[in-house]
């Protein structure tokens, strides 16, 4: 059996129950949206909410509350080259990204949930690192991570595994969460894509600074912090502003 074929299988409705589809169809994942083949490519990230909301409920899509900034730190931090739409979630495939949700029943808030709504997610999310073999799953927000495992993490990487599959913790986007800044969302965010990226982990250089004695320093602007710094070291001897550039 190929992979498209494991993955395009589609069970069959929850009687009773109402869920928000996984952008995942076929991974035992009961939904309410058409079947959607996986490209074949490589699924870089799989994002993981906590619940769906009732407006995400009623639009049949992820993050759909239009104060919900998922999608644009999606794009901010060059997930997505251009910012989705809720409506456009499928769209998100084509650049690696699937979303799934940790528990299945639309709640007024995460607050509504009951433990039982987390039944069997652990299992799930590591039968879904099995068969479609994503680099990472970023849980959004740590409600997400800690319903799933009933663990309270931090924010970042976390030493679990599944399978193959590395775990890491992003703040919320829920605008319950508003206290904390979005540059300090995005930065996470950012942190994620470059790993996922498969680029070696670095301060990034924003600029070139030539002080007055015509060396060349190299700087950064820090966002959250707003103001330009330098990660350390300049030109080295005998290398060319690209190549230091480059290191």
């Amino acid at each position: 059996m190929s992979r498209s074929d494991r993955v395009s299988r589609r069970p069959g409705p929850v009687p009773g129950r109402r869920r928000v589809a996984s952008s995942f169809p076929g991974v035992d994942v009961p939904d309410v949206l058409p079947d959607r083949i996986i490209p074949d490519r490589e699924i870089r990230v799989v994002f993981c909410g906590i619940n769906p909301g009732r407006v995400s409920a009623a639009a049949n899509a992820h993050f759909a509350n239009p104060r919900n900034d998922f999608w644009r730190l999606l794009h901010a931090a060059r997930f997505t080259p251009r910012l989705l739409h809720p409506s456009e979630q499928f769209d998100a495939l084509e650049h690696g990204i699937g979303i799934t949700n940790a528990a299945y029943r639309t709640t007024p808030g995460s607050g509504d949930l009951r433990r039982a709504d987390f039944a069997g997610a652990a299992e799930r999310l590591e039968r879904l690192a099995r068969e479609l073999r994503p680099g990472w799953i970023g849980f959004v927000g740590k409600e997400a991570y800690r319903g799933a495992f009933d663990e309270r993490p931090e924010l970042g990487v976390q030493e679990r595994r599944l399978a193959d599959t590395r775990l890491f913790v992003l703040p919320s986007t829920s605008p319950a969460n508003a206290a904390v800044p979005w540059t300090e969302r995005l930065r996470w965010f950012r942190d994620l894509a470059g790993r996922a990226s498969g680029l070696p982990l670095r301060e990034a250089v924003r600029g070139l600074v030539v002080d007055p004695a015509s060396r060349t320093l190299l700087v950064r602007f820090e966002g959250w912090r707003s103001w330009w710094t330098s990660p350390g070291g300049g030109v080295e001897p005998g290398e060319t502003d690209e190549q230091a550039l480059a290191r």
